[in-house]
């Protein structure tokens, strides 16, 4: 016999998304062509994030040619996808303002031996 005490009681707990967390979501996606987090690079220009768990990326890459956009904005939905909260993704390229070196964090560019 289960008594009131006993029983689970299953409580929904709150997700707040937060911008800072959905960049260490993906901060684990890689360029492949530098071996450095996309994050790090500077190519994620903003992630909106709406009430309803939809999240909107603003991101770039290094160039107009570069053959991995597409591996790249797949990866970021994915991993966007994965986590709890939420609903929907979409990323877009951008192309304004040009990515450039400074776009980078400053260990990575120390890292790199890119000290502006």
């Amino acid at each position: 016999m289960i008594t009131k005490k006993q029983e689970a009681v299953e409580v929904e707990e709150e997700i707040v998304l937060t911008k800072e967390g959905l960049y260490d979501v993906i901060r684990p996606v890689i360029d492949p062509d530098i071996g450095i987090s996309i994050v790090d690079l500077g190519l994620i220009y903003d992630i909106l994030i709406e009430d309803s768990g939809m999240i909107e990326v603003e991101m770039t890459m290094t160039t107009p040619a570069c053959p991995y956009g597409p591996q790249l904005v797949g990866e970021v939905e994915y991993m966007l996808r994965q986590t709890k909260g939420v609903t929907d993704v979409h990323v877009e390229i951008v192309w304004d303002p040009p990515w450039s070196i400074d776009k980078m964090d400053e260990a990575t560019r120390l890292n790199l031996g890119l000290d502006l």
